[in-house]
């Protein structure tokens, strides 16, 4: 689906009836998706003709016809088609329907299927370095209540604000950050069908000073193209409405950093640098505005009961001002639950490499600061790990202590 509100009514639809959804970002291929539903033995595709990005059309119903003839797809019964731009498509009767013909004469009332906290709640695919894509599981109960909460606590959501999250609703930033946690809380949440940067640089300031956008969640790779155009990125705006903005994806480099508070939020919103994946379900490592100390290229500090860790090679914790690979020491509400369909994918994945840990594939480093006479522990994510770097991990465990440290400690 294109990133239109019908994405979300789909979504929604969905949770409401009992159904698992597993959405698929429109840019993959049609031999990507035969393989999503391959996987997940999906019974229904819900699509568009085409959809619409940086003034182009993207053909999304010609792709979803090329992956069903796939003779391994045995699943479908159902695709629905959304009318997007009318460009003219395919047709099997039978199998597909239009949008606006099913949703004409449908029912108003269609009460919720009352589902159990460990009822998967979708499934989304990342992409492993080897292997057929992981389809990770996320529950209805877990998920929803971390979604609720990081939300409301990593971007300080106030009742009445607008939350502008530019992530497509294919990823994981776009199932909790843009419907399911704004959604949660009440929250005026943007869907935008677009790229920031067309028809010119300025559009995602447009956007922020348009729709008075109060919290604006984006990533690195969006920073720094706007980066390079400088003062055009905010020609003509004012971003006044700005309180806080965010980051995600991707470590953020300090002048980025820089120059997305200065430039995009003119030096009046704290930037909240957040770590987590999709396998997580919600934001681990983050700052709290107003409450934590920024650092430029730093993720700071766990969210509430989050117990990360730095460990060696060998899986030993190490303490101090060091690199390692980056650990959790126990489970959060919005952790995936399996690898769907392979568990012990699942426990291998992530669970083999340090026995009792989780361990994320990234690398971490922990810094020790002095500010205002007391010691304050930073935590800086690195890139995930390259072909040439072996497994590590990290201890946070400092993060939860952080009130008992000793000033000369």
């Amino acid at each position: 689906m294109p990133m239109v509100p019908e994405a979300a009514v789909a979504m929604l639809a969905c949770t409401r009836i009992g159904a698992v959804h597993t959405v698929v970002f429109g840019g993959f291929s049609p031999e990507a998706l035969s393989g999503r539903i391959i996987d997940s033995d999906a019974k229904v595709v819900i699509t568009a003709d085409e959809g619409v990005r940086g003034g182009r059309a993207v053909p999304l119903k010609k792709n979803v016809d090329e992956a069903l003839t796939n003779p391994e797809v045995r699943t479908i019964s159902k695709v629905m088609v959304l009318k997007r731009t009318g460009g003219d498509v395919a047709w099997h009767e039978h199998r597909d329907v239009w949008w606006h013909e099913a949703t004409e004469n449908a029912s108003e009332v269609c009460p919720p299927e009352e589902m159990s906290a460990e009822d998967p709640l979708f499934i989304l695919y990342t992409s492993g370095s080897t292997g057929k894509p992981k389809g990770v599981l996320h529950t209805t109960g877990g998920y929803l209540v971390y979604a609720t909460m990081t939300f409301k606590y990593v971007f300080d959501y106030q009742p009445g604000e607008t939350f502008w999250c530019t992530a497509d609703v294919g990823w994981i930033t776009g199932h909790t950050y843009l419907i399911y946690g704004p959604l949660a809380n009440g929250a005026k949440t943007i869907l935008f069908e677009g790229v920031p940067n067309y028809p010119d640089t300025s559009r995602m300031s447009e956007v922020v000073d348009k729709h008075q956008v109060n919290i604006l969640y984006t990533a690195p790779t969006a920073i720094r193209a706007l980066m390079a155009k400088g003062d055009e990125a905010v020609k003509g705006t004012t971003r006044d409405s700005l309180r806080i903005m965010g980051s995600v994806g991707e470590p953020i480099n300090p002048e980025a950093w820089e120059w997305y508070y200065k430039t995009i939020g003119n030096e009046q919103s704290p930037i909240v640098d957040t770590w987590w994946q999709t396998e997580t379900g919600g934001i681990l490592i983050t700052p709290l505005p107003g409450a934590t100390e920024l650092k430029p290229g730093s993720a700071t500090r766990p969210f509430f009961g989050v117990q990360p860790a730095l460990v060696d090679n060998m899986g030993n914790i190490v303490d101090g001002a060091t690199e390692g690979n980056l650990v959790i020491l126990d489970s959060w509400p919005g952790q995936m639950r399996t690898v769907y369909g392979d568990h012990d994918r699942f426990e291998q994945t992530y669970f083999s490499t340090f026995k009792g840990m989780y361990f994320t594939g990234d690398g971490a480093r922990v810094m020790k600061m002095v500010t205002t006479g007391l010691p304050a522990v930073l935590m800086t994510y690195l890139t995930s790990l390259v072909t040439e770097w072996v497994p590590q991990r990290l201890n946070l465990r400092w993060l939860l202590s952080i009130r008992l440290l000793k000033p000369q400690s």
